[in-house]
């Protein structure tokens, strides 16, 4: 049987000298190309600042230096003549030097496009409208980063003017927290196996917590982050998103229309997000941060508390935490069963002491997963304590084969499979649904950094507790020499 030939691509990246091409971008396309998923890989970058094509190319490496893999390192000198420049002096020429390209390359007519927006949010629209006066539109793909509007106005208002140019087959408003393999093991965890579906209901779960704490703190994303602050920023945008696959139902298969479809079904269940179920922070300090109004209730941290009024979740609460300067960093999904009746095991046995079992995900770039519950202790008499199965992702022979989040989504992208983008419709939904919290915000509470945001949060969360911080680590399987 014949080989099917490789497509040719050619990515277009807006803003390709930014830290986001640097740290993440160009590396993860190298490894596209050196894996071979993408091997007919043209990239053509363009951004404000003067570059040119000798001068991109040594930007790239020293990218890829930093930031890639020493394994992809190997395939740098045929990578490096694919990388092409376009300055940033109009439509026309930006149009010239993908042709010349293409037309270098005898891809010209065969070549799809993949168009990259790593640009601020207010430079998007217009970086479109000159994809259009190019001519770069048609047979062709465009990535867009966060945010998706500030509200619901302004997201309709976004949404209406990028269906000017493009269609929304065509639009991929990237999430990199879908992106990481663990984030897609909850669809495996839930769907293929007999053990979990069952039991992913309401009447066996109690709750489910969705948290990820940030170490980093703004001092260079201040100007930014003042106009979105931690909700729009990341619980629209990423947390929502991760809820939605913990909560979809099972999709009729794993096309990315019917995944879409279900998770469309998860947002429009959300019940709207009422200010008395949310604790605003801000971390001391942040007030002082150049750029910063030194009045400013703009939260660094958000917990909030939200239900998904459908049968399957009817009752549940989802908590939702996130913040700077925390703790520690985290990407958690627990999953907090209900207690069983245990009037058979005696005072004192030790069941419940430590709270109820848990399935937790990790969503680090090291995918784990872990299952707690309550065994007895060796020797006489009746006591208990937590246990803990544990599974990550360095314990099989598969762990050379995991993209990083940008890897995948690109190639996602790439391929035209829409499985981990937000829709237009699923966007305008959670901005729909987030109206009474934003029209209404609760007073922001300070907190000190290196913390786990301010103490109201318990109160939101009680008579349970907070996941983070673990009581107990995670198995290292190369201790004691095992």
């Amino acid at each position: 049987m014949a080989k099917t030939k490789p497509t040719p691509t050619t990515v277009v990246l807006f803003g390709a000298t930014g830290d986001l091409s640097r740290r993440k971008l160009l590396p993860g396309m190298l490894h596209l190309f050196e894996t071979g998923l993408v091997s007919e890989l043209q990239v053509v970058g363009t951004s404000l600042e003067e570059f040119d094509r000798d001068s991109f190319v040594k930007f790239a490496q020293e990218a890829v230096e930093e930031f890639g893999d020493a394994s992809d390192r190997k395939a740098w000198d045929e990578f490096a003549p694919r990388l092409h420049w376009a300055p940033s002096s109009g439509a026309a020429d930006l149009r010239k030097a993908v042709d010349e390209v293409e037309e270098e390359t005898g891809t010209a007519g065969k070549a799809r496009r993949l168009h990259y927006l790593s640009v601020p949010p207010k430079a998007a629209l217009p970086v479109v409208h000159e994809l259009d006066q190019a001519g770069l539109v048609e047979n062709s793909r465009i990535i867009m980063e966060k945010p998706f509007g500030t509200d619901l106005t302004s997201a309709v208002e976004l949404n209406a003017q990028l269906h000017e140019v493009f269609d929304e087959e065509q639009i991929f408003r990237i999430d990199h927290f879908l992106g990481k393999e663990a984030a897609q093991n909850i669809l495996a965890f839930r769907f293929a196996n007999g053990l979990f579906e069952p039991i992913w209901h309401r009447n066996h779960i109690d709750h489910i917590q969705i948290d990820v704490p940030e170490e980093l703190g703004l001092e260079t994303r201040a100007k930014f982050y003042e106009s979105t602050g931690a909700f729009r920023d990341m619980v629209v945008t990423h947390l929502f998103q991760v809820m939605a696959f913990t909560a979809m139902e099972p999709p009729t298969s794993l096309s990315p229309e019917a995944i879409t479809e279900e998770k469309n079904k998860v947002f429009r269940s959300l019940q709207p997000i009422q200010p008395e179920d949310v604790v605003r922070g801000q971390y001391v300090g942040y007030k002082g941060i150049e750029g910063v109004d030194p009045e400013s209730d703009t939260e660094t941290f958000i917990a909030l508390r939200c239900y998904i009024d459908n049968w399957r979740w009817a009752g549940v609460p989802f908590y939702l935490r996130t913040g700077k300067e925390m703790a520690e960093g985290a990407r958690i999904i627990s999953i907090a069963f209900k207690e069983p009746p245990r009037s058979m095991f005696p005072r004192g046995s030790g069941v419940g002491d430590h709270g109820p079992d848990h399935l937790t995900f990790d969503l680090a770039d090291r995918a784990k997963m872990s299952l707690s519950f309550y065994g007895k202790k060796p020797g006489p008499g009746m006591k208990l304590d937590k246990l803990s199965m544990q599974f990550a992702m360095q314990d099989t022979g598969w762990a050379g084969a995991v993209l990083e989040a940008y890897e995948r989504l690109i190639y996602d992208a790439i391929r035209g499979d829409r499985t981990l983008f937000t829709s237009a419709q699923g966007i305008e939904r959670l901005w729909e649904a987030s109206t009474p919290l934003l029209e209404n915000p609760p007073v922001v509470r300070p907190y000190p950094k290196g913390s786990w945001g301010p103490n109201q949060m318990h109160q939101l969360i009680a008579p349970a507790t907070w996941r983070l911080p673990f009581e107990r680590t995670w198995r290292d399987p190369d201790a004691n020499g095992s």
